[in-house]
Formats: structure tokens, sequence, C-alpha cells
């Protein structure tokens, strides 16, 4: 369908130069629009650069830490390792003096027998003898 022309020409005119005006605003606009979405996208990108750092300065610490926890583990676990190994040489030189000890009379003297304690029996002293006892014998 076609458009009708106005017939006056100053409104003709009129109406070019609103269209003109309008693709100007609209082009003006597009700018605004793109300056404001490089504006939020750099304040954006510098805060996650900032959380970022952040972050990078949060995970060193813990890292550090980490690293200075295991140092002290592995020299604990060292120390532990030769102690027990102290203890250890410790143990066996008691236990071959022992069986040093144990095997050196063995062979130096025959099998004693250890001296017998007197019965309950024996140790009494001898009964009284009675009177009657004692007269006629």
């Amino acid at each position: 369908m076609a458009s009708r022309r106005p017939r006056n020409p100053e409104l003709n005119q009129a109406a070019q130069n609103l269209s003109q005006a309008a693709q100007h605003v609209r082009a003006a606009l597009r700018m605004k629009l793109d300056e404001v979405r490089q504006m939020a996208a750099s304040e954006l990108a510098k805060a996650k650069a900032s959380a970022m750092q952040k972050t990078d300065i949060a995970q060193n610490k813990v890292e550090a830490a980490l690293n200075k926890a295991e140092g002290r583990l592995h020299k604990l676990i060292a120390k532990a390792q030769k102690s027990l190994d102290k203890a250890v040489r410790a143990a066996e030189k008691r236990s071959m003096a022992a069986a040093a000890t144990a095997a050196a009379p063995a062979r130096a003297a025959p099998a004693v027998k250890p001296a017998t304690k007197p019965s309950p029996a024996r140790r009494r002293a001898p009964a009284k003898k009675t009177r009657a006892a004692r007269k006629t014998g």
C-alpha cells in the first residue's frame, strides 16, 4: 500500500527532519548504551581482578601454611623414626646382654640344685616327754 504524500511541502520537510532527528537520537542512544556497557564491563573486570588477586593472596597464605605444616610433620616423623631406631637398638643390646649373662653361668658351672628347705615336720622341736614316760625310762 502506498503511503500518502502530503500536499504541503513544508509539512513534507518537517516529516523528513523529524525522521532524521529520530535516526540521530537512535544512534546517540546506541553510542551511550555501548559506552555504559563498556564502563560496566571494565568495572566488572576490575572487581573480578581484585577478587582474583585477593583469592590468590589467600590461596598463597593457605599453601604457605600447608607447606609449613608439612615440613613440621616430616621433621616430627624423622625424629620419631630416629627415636624408634634408638629404642630398638637399646632393646637389642639389653636382650643380647641378658642372653650372654644367662648363657655364661650355664657353661661355667654344672647344674646346681638349690638348697632344699626342711619340711615343716622336721623343723618342729622334739616333743617333750611326759612325766610318766620319764619315770619309766
